[in-house]
């Protein structure tokens, strides 16, 4: 019997990227920021003050982060042209990376510093730190309150959103520890939060740095299983096998999926491949698909090695529920 093929490719589009963030928010952060730091500075340096140069110092990365990320914006707000097929819509990745990295660096580097002051704890003025720790709260919340009205759905803001939280948290600790120096004399307690507030900073830090290398790594969204996925389109009506399933996330909130679909013969194609797109609308929210449906070939018992001269990853056959299972049999290299 001669082979039956009906190729369908469906494209669904769901954008789920920052362009709806309001570049007035981390304008009006941004602006706050630098105002502040150029004072912290010159206050810390008077005070003598780890814990406020350190905060000066994350200030400075936060203004980074803000400024980053609004390029990042709007590059990859630019539509899809010559070889860049889905546009420059990574540079957010590429953004929230960098925010990551830098805090992972600044952790490290207060952390030595905060050890070394531990060590040999300097002078410090703590009613300097206290006041100046207090602004610092006050113009930080502000700033945070900005920034969480942005939509913070994209890894690209979520790292700016994390460097100004993060500075919140390390201006708390600073005021806590100025207010312990100016009342007891313990100069110690300044490197103590100097240390803290590189602790949320490695938190934050790698945080950002693993969910932008999933999106590099072109992984799964992380509330995705593609296992399942595979097996819930496989318990579909009239479909037999799916294979050469990928699922990966172009930028954070957009996901996109491809798959090869083989159905019944004799079956509609098109109507199995809306049933599939239903599927992963309504259950998953992937809508940017690209599905290839074919008819079976009747009585094979090596369907994906006819229709696919190198396939990849697992294959889903129809089962019953109770049988369902994956194959690994055909995992491609």
């Amino acid at each position: 019997m001669p082979e039956h093929h009906d190729h369908d490719h469906g494209h669904g589009h769901g954008h789920g990227v920052s362009a709806d963030a309001d570049r007035r928010y981390l304008g009006g952060a941004l602006a706050l920021i630098v105002g502040f730091m150029a004072v912290e500075v010159v206050i810390g340096v008077i005070a003598q003050s780890l814990a406020l140069i350190s905060d000066a110092g994350h200030m400075l990365t936060d203004a980074m982060a803000i400024v980053l990320a609004l390029i990042a914006m709007r590059i990859a707000a630019r539509p899809p042209r010559g070889g860049f097929t889905y546009g420059l819509k990574r540079a957010e990745i590429i953004s929230a990376q960098v925010n990551g990295i830098t805090l992972l660096l600044l952790a490290v580097y207060f952390t030595y510093e905060g050890i070394h002051r531990l060590i040999s704890p300097p002078q410090v003025e703590g009613l300097y730190v206290v006041i100046t720790g207090l602004a610092g709260i006050a113009i930080n919340l502000v700033a945070t309150w900005l920034l969480s009205k942005a939509n913070r759905s994209s890894l690209n803001v979520e790292g700016a959103f994390q460097h100004i939280l993060n500075d919140l948290y390390a201006f708390i600790a600073t005021t806590l520890a100025g207010l312990i120096v100016w009342l007891t004399g313990w100069g110690r307690a300044d490197a103590i939060a100097a240390l803290i507030v590189a602790a949320l900073m490695l938190k934050a830090g790698w945080g950002l740095v693993r969910d932008a290398g999933r999106v590099f790594m072109e992984a799964a969204p992380a509330e995705v299983n593609p296992a399942e996925v595979g097996r819930q389109i496989a318990a579909l009506n009239n479909v037999v096998e799916v294979h050469d399933l990928h699922i990966w996330e172009v930028t954070s909130g957009y996901a996109a999926l491809s798959a090869h679909i083989l159905v019944t013969p004799g079956a509609d194609c098109h109507a199995a491949r809306l049933a599939v797109e239903e599927l992963l609308r309504d259950s998953h929210g992937i809508t940017h698909t690209t599905l290839q449906v074919d008819h079976a070939i009747p009585d094979s018992p090596q369907q994906l090695t006819q229709h696919c001269a190198d396939p990849h990853g697992p294959t889903h056959h129809a089962r019953r529920p109770d049988e369902m299972t994956v194959s690994d049999n055909h995992a491609g290299h």
